[in-house]
């Protein structure tokens, strides 16, 4: 087997080729600085919200309550063979995030398709599958409304920033920033007065 060995190349190559690996390293690092603090600053990208009802028509429309399609149950510890226990210290916790909500739910990538994930919130409890249909006032278990508006993304972006090099050319090399926060699910509450999802803002 032959080794590998790297292209002979001219002295130009080569300083292209070494210009390549630091700007690659340099673009290493800043994905590495990248904290989720940092990304969740980005300005949020407006998404207009498809269903608007008054609490006239949200008091006169139907009430949909979900259930889990399935649940799975808490897994068992291979080398023990103990199934996973709930941590009683998270109890309050659990019983505030369990309680029904209503909300409306938005799927902002693909309109009008029902939203389809599994939850697990808490160790010691049941892996549920919830369908959520969107556009429709429904009544949930707060955990799924909350864990439906986690759903974003991070658009990312390279600028160009000049330096100057030795010979005074001038040499361009990209650094990446995060452009915008990209909201794929979205839930509202289903209510013209201030409802109670926990941790966000103006709810």
């Amino acid at each position: 087997m032959t080794e590998n060995k790297r292209p002979k190349v001219n002295s130009e190559g080569q300083r292209e080729l070494d210009k390549a690996a630091e700007q690659f390293e340099a673009f290493d690092s800043q994905v590495k600085e990248m904290t989720l603090d940092r990304m969740n600053q980005a300005p949020k990208k407006e998404v207009e919200q498809q269903t608007r009802l008054s609490q006239s028509e949200l008091e006169k429309s139907k009430e949909i309550y979900l259930k889990p399609k399935r649940s799975f149950p808490p897994g068992v510890n291979p080398k023990t063979g103990e199934r996973e226990k709930f941590n009683e210290k998270f109890r309050e916790e659990y019983n505030f995030q369990k309680e029904y909500v209503r909300f409306i739910a938005q799927n902002n990538e693909v309109i009008g398709e029902s939203i389809e994930f599994c939850l697990k919130k808490f160790p010691g409890t049941t892996c549920d599958e919830w369908v959520v249909p969107v556009n429709k006032p429904v009544w949930a278990p707060r955990m799924v409304a909350e864990r439906i508006r986690s759903c974003k993304h991070h658009k990312l972006v390279m600028q160009d920033k000049q330096t100057t090099g030795s010979d005074h050319a001038g040499q361009y090399y990209g650094t990446m920033a995060v452009d915008t926060t990209v909201q794929r699910l979205d839930a509202y509450p289903a209510t013209e007065r201030k409802s109670v999802f926990m941790g966000a803002v103006n709810f």
